[in-house]
Parts: structure tokens; sequence; C-alpha cells
């Protein structure tokens, strides 16, 4: 399976982006997508997830109720909606595709290139 990630870019506090991640290849292996983010100084972090297959989706403490994930079957793409964005969100964010643990970074297999979130004023 193959991710490109897109739609960073830099906003200002409160402002709103969209991350899309296309995929290609086998996925019809692949359980479920989820979408990282790693901060300078910092390990890379869950922030959200979801069943490629059915509703369920997955949010960090730091992030529900501003994020939302969602997935376009027909499309092969995984989008994150960031909304009233801070500071400390600024961070490349990676999205990934696993069959297993939905949260541990090492439990997916495939991982996108990354697309860096800048939040400042």
């Amino acid at each position: 399976v193959q991710l490109q990630a897109s739609g960073g870019g830099w906003v200002q506090p409160g402002g709103s982006l969209r991350l899309s991640c296309a995929a290609s290849g086998r996925t019809d292996s692949v359980y479920h997508f989820g979408w990282f983010r790693q901060a300078p100084g910092k390990e890379r972090e869950f922030v959200a997830a979801v069943r490629w297959r059915g509703s369920p989706t997955y949010y960090a403490n730091s992030v529900r109720g501003r994020f939302n994930i969602a997935r376009n079957n027909a499309k092969n793409t995984v989008y994150l909606q960031l909304n009233s964005l801070k500071p400390e969100d600024t961070a490349v964010y990676y999205c990934a595709a696993g069959t297993r643990d939905i949260y541990a970074v090492s439990e997916y297999d495939f991982w996108g290139q990354g697309t860096l979130v800048t939040v400042s004023s």
C-alpha cells in the first residue's frame, strides 16, 4: 500500500485545514487508516484513526472535538479536518495504514511521507 499525504500549510490560531491521504495498491488488505503527528523534538503520536470498512473512529484526547477523520472508499482517500487549531498542533502529520492496534506507531505497516502543519500568528 502506498500513501500520499497532502494539505498541510500555515494557518493562524483558530483556523482550519484539511489533510488528505490518497492510498493506492492493496487497500483491501488494510483494516484501518490513522493520522499521526510529530512535533520538533518530540515522539510521533497518535491523532486519529478510522476503520476502512465500518464506522468506528478514534481520536486522541488532545484533538477530540476539534479534528474529524473521514474516508471516501470510492476515492481511496482518508481526510483529516483540523479545526480550532492551536500553536501546539504544529507538527508534521503522517497518514498510515495498518491491520493491528489502532493507537501504536509500531503497529502500522505503511506510512505516507508527511505534510507540515504550522499554526502561528
